[in-house]
């Protein structure tokens, strides 16, 4: 890849969350460190994943990439245009360019508006000479791109299952023809069969729109099948970056090889010869972080320098990349 090729950049990525003494907010008491330093570049066309353990700081990776939440320190360059800069009609302007997939269907579509109300929602924002009757159409359009029967556009959201609902929230995202899309856990809350069809329905979608996807999950074998490149993060910085067929088949962070020792394997034989990575104690809080190495409460292989140094992400391989002192 070239820098040709390089759709959205994120270079020192922080965002800190204040901790307040009281209920209805005083003096300020500390921070907690939901994303702390993150780098990376994510390619035209491509599905970047982000993987890691709940509260690691993936969903709010995302939203800060979208400037959901402004970044405590750091620069994310979209398209060539700096993001963390934009304020007002110019900021609005670029989310037609990148939207979101919500984790939650359930709550993620307004339960007093009608398919066609929360569809069309983004096109009278952003394509507002658009006739009541173009919009239709549109949503008509896209109801049939998600595999959804047109005739549903003026149901409600409460008459859908799950999976129809985050259908109707992807056609929402892609309502005014994003080339970026945030992936917010988006088969989360579905049940497994559902999640195949709708992570098929990504990709399908991905092809023909030619779509670039940042992809966030817990679910390491959706993660394997959708991914083009895949980034583990724990508490708040990347552990592991490389080409998903090389962080599944050579992992060297390991973190990365507990989360891979933890996925179930179809053959028995195979399951019951390999090797899990049990992982002792809980994850530490991101408002008191370990000195040196944030994994090394937990690593099986830590030692001295673990504790007083904190590694720097590092190429280990081409194309791979990784924050261990073990390969210093």
């Amino acid at each position: 890849m070239t820098n040709s090729d390089v759709l959205l950049k994120v270079e020192g990525l922080k965002k800190y969350f204040p901790i307040r003494a009281g209920s209805t907010g005083g003096r300020e008491r500390g921070v907690i460190k939901a994303v702390d330093g993150l780098s990376f570049e994510v390619f035209k066309g491509e599905t970047l994943s982000l993987v890691g353990e709940s509260g690691c700081g993936k969903s709010t990776t995302g939203n800060t990439i979208l400037q959901l939440d402004r970044p405590t320190e750091g620069s994310v360059v979209f398209d060539d245009i700096e993001l963390t800069t934009l304020r007002g009609a110019d900021l609005r302007k670029m989310r037609q360019h990148i939207q979101i997939i919500f984790q939650n269907p359930y709550a993620s579509l307004n339960p007093r508006m009608t398919v066609n109300q929360i569809i069309s929602e983004p096109l009278r924002n952003f394509r507002s000479k658009m006739t009541t009757n173009d919009r239709e159409a549109r949503v008509r359009e896209l109801l049939n791109l998600v595999g959804l029967d047109p005739g549903f556009i003026n149901r409600y959201p409460h008459e859908f299952s799950g999976g129809q609902r985050q259908r109707i929230g992807i056609a929402r995202a892609l309502a005014v023809d994003p080339t970026f899309i945030v992936c917010d856990e988006p088969i989360a809350a579905l049940d497994v069969s559902i999640q195949a069809q709708v992570v098929n329905l990504l990709r399908r979608l991905q092809k023909q729109l030619n779509l670039t996807y940042l992809f966030i999950s817990h679910d390491l074998s959706m993660v394997r099948y959708i991914s083009d490149r895949v980034i583990v993060m724990y508490l708040g910085k990347i552990a592991e970056l490389a080409d998903r067929d090389v962080i599944y088949k050579d992992p060297k962070h390991p973190y990365t090889k507990a989360l891979l020792s933890a996925v179930p394997v179809a053959d028995p034989a195979k399951e019951r010869e390999r090797q899990q990575i049990i992982l002792e104690g809980d994850i530490p809080s991101p408002a008191n972080p370990p000195k040196g190495c944030n994994f090394n409460t937990r690593c099986p292989e830590v030692f001295e320098r673990c504790y007083e140094e904190d590694p720097e992400l590092r190429e280990v391989a081409q194309g791979h990349w990784c924050a261990c002192h073990l390969f210093d």
